[in-house]
């Protein structure tokens, strides 16, 4: 066998050294080199130039593939279940990403001990003990009497238990603790994640096991480690919330065997994470008047509609006005306003303007944009907008209002709801009559003042 060194490679320009230093010699970047393992017998040039080697796999083309359906597996929770692509994925990989305490470990451990019933399931921890874990089972009240638990952190140990234990489902919490004793750096560093999450990712695609791996986030929000990590994976979740919400959102940012920005949503109960089946229901609860500065958002997250209330507060700016957007792009919210000024003669340079999406939920579509201007001019008007109307549709630049996907579909989700009024854009009318709803359409901002 060869014998395994290690070097070091620059994130930034990958150049590579036979020890570490504190500046990059090419790109002069400070503290960029990471450890990484490499092999002493590097493949060498041959006299023509080319490289020796064992030979490839036979080229084919595509039409000779036979492709095989993928395999399955329901977690007995519907939300977790609509993320994955209908359920877990025989020999997939999934990694997921939160805040500390926004309830990573309890959701997998709800979705583990649901499928320890049927499957040969195995939760390794290396951040806590077979009784902190017990414990939290026990509270959920779930049947833990096929529940598998290990507290190990080396992946080599780890990939030996594997071998011989033959998981269905893997669960890894987190793979921050995990390390390669290969490497001399410690646990959570960029070279010790990448290469015990590629460990992980081979097991997983030889076996044919399920590896679930959780991962914490850095301030800005990104999952730590190198970025390389969420390429190696085939499914990356964010679980999200507020700290002082019961709700939490489990979004969707990459599926290999689904689709894609699917949006799963759950509440925080004492016997775990309960799954919201009708979340618009909840998200307006207690919305029974109209008041001024609040409009309704048809918002469309994955394979369905999500209404919210958004709500926008208009008043006069003690010094530097402010521009304040919870929920939104704060730089689109200038922008609107900028076109409100613009189109509509409607000024708002010396007034403090805050907007906020009701709930914590996050809204980065563009669909948005003609409730957030309703929403702004009926504080500044101190004019309230019937609380059975709801509004979507994008605005350019040029004072136009223009489609959004799936606006039929969002029209007939809002009707369900209750609601009888819709402003849309003239390009988003239904093709067909729904039933208690009236449908506004316009084509320019202009009209959102007639409106009013």
């Amino acid at each position: 066998m060869s014998k395994a060194k290690t070097q070091y490679r620059c994130r930034e320009c990958a150049a590579t050294y036979p020890k570490w230093m504190g500046q990059c010699l090419d790109c002069k970047a400070w503290n960029s080199l990471d450890e990484e393992q490499v092999s002493a017998a590097q493949s060498k040039p041959s006299r023509g130039g080319g490289y020796t080697g064992g030979a490839s796999q036979a080229i084919v083309t595509l039409d000779q593939v036979k492709g095989q359906s993928h395999i399955t597996y329901s977690t007995d929770m519907g939300e977790f279940d609509r993320v994955l692509g209908q359920g877990v994925v025989k020999g997939s990989v999934v990694l997921l990403g939160g805040d500390p305490g926004i309830g990573k470990s309890t959701l997998l451990l709800q979705a583990i001990a649901n499928l320890s019933s049927r499957m040969k399931t195995l939760y390794i921890s290396g951040e806590e003990s077979a009784e902190q874990v017990s414990l939290r089972g026990q509270r959920l009240d779930k049947d833990l009497s096929q529940f598998s638990f290990l507290s190990e952190t080396e992946v080599e140990k780890i990939l030996a238990t594997l071998q011989s234990f033959a998981p269905d489902v893997l669960v890894i919490d987190s793979i921050q603790t995990i390390f390669t004793a290969t490497l001399s750096s410690a646990p959570g560093s960029v070279s010790q994640i990448r290469e015990s999450a590629a460990a992980l990712v081979r097991y997983a695609k030889q076996s044919g096991c399920t590896v679930f791996v959780i991962g914490h986030v850095t301030k800005e929000g990104a999952i730590a480690g190198p970025r390389v990590l969420e390429h190696m994976v085939d499914t990356v979740l964010y679980f999200e919330g507020e700290a002082a919400s019961k709700f939490r959102l489990l979004r969707v940012v990459k599926n290999r065997f689904g689709p894609v920005n699917e949006l799963g949503i759950f509440a925080m109960t004492a016997t775990g994470l309960k799954g919201v089946t009708n979340p618009s229901a909840i998200f307006l609860t207690g919305r029974e008047t109209a008041v001024a500065g609040s409009t309704i958002i048809v918002g469309w997250e994955g394979s369905r509609a999500i209404l919210v209330e958004l709500q926008a507060l208009v008043s006069d700016a003690l010094g530097h006005p402010k521009r304040v957007a919870l929920g939104l792009d704060q730089s689109r919210l200038t922008m609107l306003l900028a076109v409100l000024s613009r189109h509509c003669g409607i000024v708002m340079g010396d007034q403090d303007v805050y907007v906020n999406v009701v709930g914590g939920v996050k809204m980065p579509e563009t669909a948005t944009d003609l409730a957030v201007v309703l929403a702004c001019l009926s504080s500044f008007k101190n004019q309230p907008v019937d609380h059975k109307t709801i509004v979507f549709g994008e605005i350019g630049l040029a004072g136009e209002i223009r489609p959004v996907p799936n606006g039929e579909d969002r029209v007939i989700a809002a009707a369900k709801q209750g609601f009888t009024r819709a402003i849309i854009p003239t390009a988003n009318a239904p093709r067909k009559k729904i039933n208690g709803m009236e449908i506004v359409c316009i084509k320019r901002i202009e009209e959102v003042l007639a409106l009013m």
